[in-house]
């Protein structure tokens, strides 16, 4: 059993608990226990679906040192597969590509088609020979990477044992129904990313509250004050933030996004922004949403992969153009803001006589709540 790291005073109630201690964001070893037990059984986020928007899209991605591969098939669903030959382990796509037959390995051309099964193996019984009795095609398909697309992301569960994830986030998933419709990527100024030397943990605890808002937002705290704003816990399954006075952005000519449809009041002037354990955190707004995933590097550096969606397609408004780039200029100032703040606690964690902090009965909720869980999840890995 693992006994690098006392947890207890982590799991204790929030009025008398500590953070997570420091070794878990400078520590390699942690930072592989942590993608183990957290970030390969969960349900993490790995990218988007408006990055492989075709059938026969497929991209490559690196998650944590696992070679996966992100692919929307002939029906327009997306699988995800380790992207590995099953003869001998060749990568089988290295950048971003439209598959226009099949998934063809470049060092021997065995292929497998976009369901990830082994279609054809030239030569394997010798030349001229595409069979051999001893090689079963049917049991040599790609490896299956469990995978579930919500709100444009793509999640993956790597160890195959986490519950569902309509399981796992139906409260969530319930609490935003009314936002269960079609979205729309912004377009090229609606993406960008983020790389801030922190360990990812912290850009999750930051977003969770709006304690620092008056600080560290002094223009978002102009409208959207601490006072309008207002704590989402829920133990063990997510926590955020929410605002009763989100404003929404005009311009010149005092045009506006196209709202979602069918909204309650609530969402009139409501917007709630929440972190998605382990490593994705969503806005949703009445009139566009955001989503951002956490790509954990090492455990002093993360990337932030940040696309910003509407109701009404780009192509279909080419008029909202500025206004869509405002927006994403607006929300990535709002995001560059935090990144002196997480990185200051990045190197804060280098103190050896921090015990991992306090928290704020009143205002730190959220961001106890997922170390929490954090706590948790490693627990259970080390009991396994």
């Amino acid at each position: 059993m693992n006994q690098m790291t006392q947890l207890a005073p982590v799991m204790a109630d929030i009025a008398r608990a500590n953070g997570l201690p420091n070794a878990h964001y400078t520590d390699p070893a942690l930072f592989a226990e942590e993608k183990r037990s957290v970030l390969f059984a969960s349900w993490s986020g790995i990218g988007f679906g408006k990055d492989i928007p075709e059938a026969g899209d497929a991209k490559p991605v690196d998650f944590l040192g696992m070679p996966l591969l992100m692919v929307r098939d002939r029906s327009g669903a997306i699988g995800v597969f380790q992207n590995t030959c099953r003869h001998r382990g060749m990568i089988l796509v290295e950048e971003p590509t439209r598959i226009r037959g099949a998934i063809r390995c470049p060092y021997h051309s065995w292929c497998y088609g976009l369901d990830g099964s082994l279609r054809t193996t030239p030569h394997v019984g010798g030349p001229g020979q595409n069979t051999h009795d001893e090689v079963d095609i049917t049991k040599l398909g790609l490896f299956r990477i469990r995978s579930f697309v919500w709100r444009d992301v793509v999640f993956v569960n790597i160890d195959g044992q986490a519950a569902a994830f309509e399981e796992v986030h139906a409260e969530l998933m319930a609490r935003w129904a009314e936002f269960e419709q079609l979205i729309f990527h912004g377009g090229e100024s609606s993406s960008f990313k983020l790389e801030v030397r922190t360990n990812w943990k912290l850009a999750v605890e930051n977003y969770c509250e709006s304690y620092h808002l008056p600080w560290v937002h002094p223009g978002l705290n102009s409208y959207s004050r601490l006072e309008d704003h207002y704590n989402i816990e829920r133990e063990g399954l997510y926590s955020g933030q929410g605002t009763r006075v989100y404003r929404q952005l005009r311009d010149e000519n005092d045009a506006r996004f196209p709202d979602f449809k069918g909204l309650s009041a609530q969402w009139n002037e409501g917007a709630e922004y929440v972190a998605v354990y382990p490593n994705v955190l969503l806005g949703v707004q009445r009139d566009h949403a955001y989503a951002i995933v956490l790509q954990p590097v090492d455990q002093e550096n993360t990337v932030e992969h940040i696309e910003l969606y509407y109701a009404t397609p780009e192509k279909q408004t080419p008029e909202l153009d500025g206004l869509r780039g405002a927006n994403a200029r607006l929300w990535k100032t709002v995001f560059e803001e935090d990144i002196f703040v997480v990185e200051g606690m990045q190197r804060g964690r280098r103190g050896e006589l921090f015990d991992g902090g306090r928290f704020s009965p009143a205002m730190d909720g959220p961001t106890h709540n997922f170390h929490k869980w954090v706590a948790a999840r490693i627990e259970a890995g080390r009991a396994s």
